[in-house]
């Protein structure tokens, strides 16, 4: 299957800046996963599409500040590191620009030396493994010195971290938000349990794939980047009961599908207490097994994102409101609009 099947053309000005100031306003495509209808509304009005009994899985991985600008040791060059996955103790996996400049043994200093890295591997794509020095805790010393990772395609400065943190955010260790958690509130989340659904949680560190894209012609030879994941006793009982009582288990994001879908896959559709790596790569072909329907974000032309997407409610459906999307004006990736698949 050809990467180009998934292209549609994308007006710049349609890609979110900024988040709205109240998170429940943007707008909500509804489609139709089986006859591809469209529904126009707006995402604190979710709760009309949701039932009870049904389930909604969220990831509540927490935003590293994870973007340092350093400087390198002896000659003084900007460098900028973004943190990707803790390998061991203070050994990161990390992209860094410019890359060429930091080969094996390569020291960087940061915060005139409160932070110190030194250069002990390196991989495609700007990869390189970092050991950081440091005096204290290294958290503490990452909330001083580190910025937000907001993708390349958002321009604007964001005055308040903490809108780039979905507000049920706890377990730290992503290179980039769950955005499709974005759109909702405190109060909108006790809403939906007062109506009856379930709310469970699951781990998702988002790590290089993210930033990765895909760079060959045919799908079948990309290779997904792996990214931690944790599912607890009480969330995988909580969905066998879901299921088993009829519910419909409708995850939140892309990270948390493919979550679902990893511990599925395992255990014949139903759901473990389990903890590891993914790099399942979900496209059209793909037959679900632990998820009936999902909210998510507007993706980039031929990301595997809209891949997941299109894997779930078929090509066609989706690049029809995709097309949608864009004459109605919709907002774009990770501060813009939201679609619930059902």
């Amino acid at each position: 299957m050809k990467v180009d099947l998934f292209d549609f053309h994308l007006p710049e000005e349609l890609i979110a800046q900024t988040p709205l100031v109240d998170r429940t306003s943007s707008r909500l495509m509804v489609l139709d996963k089986n006859t591809g209808a469209l529904t126009h509304d707006v995402f604190k009005n979710l709760k009309e599409y949701l039932k009870t009994g049904d389930c909604i899985v969220l990831n509540d991985t927490r935003v590293l500040p994870a973007r340092l600008l350093g400087e390198k040791e002896g000659t003084g060059a900007k460098i900028e590191v973004l943190l990707l996955k803790q390998q061991k103790g203070d050994v990161w996996e990390t992209l860094v620009k410019p890359a060429k400049r930091i080969k094996e043994g390569t020291k960087i200093v940061f915060g005139n030396g409160l932070l110190t890295a030194v250069c002990t591997g390196s991989s495609e794509h700007g990869g390189r493994t970092l050991e950081f020095q440091y005096e204290g805790i290294f958290y503490e010393v990452l909330e001083q010195l580190g910025e937000m990772p907001l993708p390349p395609y958002i321009k604007e400065q964001l005055e308040d971290r903490e809108r780039y943190q979905t507000v049920f955010a706890r377990e730290r260790g992503s290179a980039a938000a769950p955005t499709a958690g974005l759109h909702f509130t405190e109060e909108l989340l006790e809403e939906i349990k007062e109506m009856g659904v379930h709310v469970a949680f699951i781990t998702l560190h988002v790590g290089l794939g993210t930033f990765r894209p895909v760079s060959v012609e045919d799908i079948n030879e990309h290779d997904m980047h792996a990214e931690f994941y944790q599912v607890t006793e009480g969330t995988a009982n909580l969905l066998n009961k879901v299921r088993a009582d009829g519910g419909r288990i409708i995850t939140v994001g892309t990270t948390s599908t493919r979550t679902i879908e990893t511990i599925a896959s395992k255990h014949n559709g139903q759901f473990k207490e389990a903890s590891g790596w993914t790099d399942i790569f979900i496209y059209p072909g793909y037959e679900f097994k632990g998820i009936d329907g999902m909210i998510t974000n507007f993706h980039l032309p031929k990301s595997t994102l809209i891949m997941l997407v299109s894997a779930l409610a078929g090509r066609e459906n989706v690049l029809h409101a995709y097309q949608e999307a864009v004459k109605q004006e919709y907002r774009f990736f990770s501060f813009g609009d939201a679609m619930l698949i059902i």
